[in-house]
């Protein structure tokens, strides 16, 4: 594993010509919650490209800390972008790694909303375009996590809820607050925009309360060979 801001031009060329894979967390900057940080979705993103370059030999690049947040974008702290901004910010950063010969560029993002997702694919599809030979994968560990739904967690678990404020428990505890509100998003998802304060009155999507650090760690464990699985089966050459 290597971060690319702590390497310098000659040996990230070498490293590409040994293993061109190169792994782009993204973030957002969005409520949790009263107990969880801003940044948990960065924090989770980054802790896991790491973990995985760890076990695939992989480069990781700087985060792209800001996403799309319409949900929560009506509470404090909430940066919500354009998908428009994100695609074409997310298009450029992969487009200028993979000229260069990162041809396995992986995305991984610790904010799994829909519209958010879709700005990456759409970023992702371009540079493909754009540059022959470029293979990008595009996916969120909550993929992997909400495998868990159901099993570890309640089949209803979300945003800022039980998974969530586990695997954070497990990478930066002293981030987590005590005061760990329940709650339930309401209204249409057929409506543009996010919902009222009525319909959602704090932004967590299910119970935190039964949360803990041991649940984190093995969900965690689970994320990182689901993930490692889909690198070798997409770039086995």
């Amino acid at each position: 594993m290597a971060e690319l801001i702590e390497l310098d031009s000659r040996t990230f060329e070498r490293r590409l010509l040994e293993n061109p894979v190169v792994i782009v967390p993204v973030g957002a900057l969005e409520a949790h919650g009263s107990h969880l940080p801003l940044g948990a979705d960065q924090i989770q993103a980054e802790a896991t490209a790491r973990a995985l370059a760890s076990r695939v030999g992989a480069i990781v690049a700087p985060t792209i800390p800001y996403g799309v947040c319409f949900g929560a974008r009506n509470f404090p702290g909430t940066v919500d972008i354009s998908l428009g901004t994100l695609a074409r910010y997310t298009e450029e950063v992969l487009t200028a790694l993979a000229r260069q010969g990162a041809h396995k560029l992986l995305v991984l993002s610790g904010h799994a909303a829909r519209e958010h997702i879709a700005a990456l694919r759409d970023a992702a599809d371009r540079t493909m375009r754009a540059v022959p030979g470029a293979r990008v994968a595009v996916l969120s560990d909550y993929d992997f996590v909400y495998e868990r739904r159901g099993q570890d967690a309640p089949a209803t678990d979300g945003h800022g809820g039980m998974l969530e404020t586990s695997r954070v428990l497990a990478m930066r505890p002293e981030l987590v607050g005590a005061r760990r509100p329940a709650a339930v998003r309401g209204g249409s998802p057929f409506v543009p925009g996010p919902p009222s304060s009525t319909e959602w009155p704090e932004s967590v999507a299910g119970d935190p309360q039964p949360a803990t650090a041991e649940l984190g760690a093995r969900v965690q464990a689970y994320v990182l060979d689901r993930l490692e699985a889909t690198v070798r089966e997409l770039w086995t050459d």
